[in-house]
């Protein structure tokens, strides 16, 4: 998986639908391998990444969970701990 796409599910406050559409957008890129598109695909491009962030969105408005949401800050300060001890190396 592409590790600029962050889980976005069981949070607080919600995954903003900016959120929703970077991980889409990082999504399409990593599956077609193009960063940028040309201009003849840019369109399907673009329309990609649109449905993507449609279904994602959906998908995240119907799950459902008995768990409590996870802070956003404390699961942000974890992942940096981690970074830094996996880099320290």
């Amino acid at each position: 998986m592409c590790r600029s796409i962050k889980t976005l599910y069981n949070f607080e406050p919600p995954a903003t639908a900016d959120e929703i559409h970077a991980a889409a957008l990082q999504f399409v890129r990593k599956i077609s391998g193009l960063n940028k598109p040309s201009k003849s695909n840019e369109a399907a491009f673009l329309a990609a990444v649109d449905e993507i962030a449609s279904a994602a969105g959906k998908l995240l408005n119907t799950l459902e969970t008995n768990t409590p949401p996870k802070n956003r800050e404390f699961e942000a300060a974890k992942a940096r701990a981690r970074s830094a001890q996996r880099f320290a190396r």
